[in-house]
């Protein structure tokens, strides 16, 4: 089933005329209202610490319940993709940013609620004030600091993670 099907009701309108406008909108045949499906904005940080260690997160949540990953998420209404990376690194390990670097982005489903939430992943290279401050919280089960010989991508839980520390790694270590 293609992701809009399950948007049977005009938003605006109510009407059940909505139908589909192309692969990426649904259209309203009563009030006019055209609906586009886009991307949701969401970030994820390469933190490695002094060690040359990656800081990794177990989910406590799904999806991907108990998996690793990279500290990150949604950005939110009104703020840019940076104050996001601070955000959410400062939500789930306490620990602040002092410098960021873009590095790629990785198109990726995200299954919340049933629903299959198409997102672009941004990937940032972070630095951080003080790696000793880190302590887990919001949505991550646990932090903690991985060295890079047993990065291994199947234990990730999200499939843009996996791709993104693959393409990390074959330049920083490739």
């Amino acid at each position: 089933m293609h992701v809009l099907e399950q948007f049977r009701y005009c938003p605006k309108c109510g009407s059940s005329h909505f139908v589909e406008a192309s692969e990426k909108s649904r259209k309203c045949e009563n009030c006019g209202f055209e609906f586009y499906l886009n991307p949701a904005a969401a970030v994820a940080a390469f933190i490695l610490n002094s060690k040359n260690e990656l800081l990794v997160e177990r989910r406590k949540l799904e999806p991907a319940k108990g998996m690793l990953d990279l500290p990150g998420g949604f950005c939110d209404m009104g703020e840019t993709v940076e104050q996001a990376m601070k955000r959410e690194i400062k939500e789930e390990t306490a620990l602040d940013v002092v410098d960021m670097k873009y590095q790629f982005s990785q198109p990726n489903v995200y299954r919340f609620s049933g629903f299959d939430v198409r997102t672009l992943d941004m990937f940032f290279l972070c630095k951080v004030a003080d790696e000793t401050q880190l302590k887990a919280s919001d949505d991550a089960a646990e932090c903690f600091w991985l060295p890079l010989s047993e990065i291994h991508t199947e234990q990730f839980g999200l499939r843009s993670v996996r791709q993104a520390l693959h393409t990390f790694f074959d330049g920083v270590l490739g």
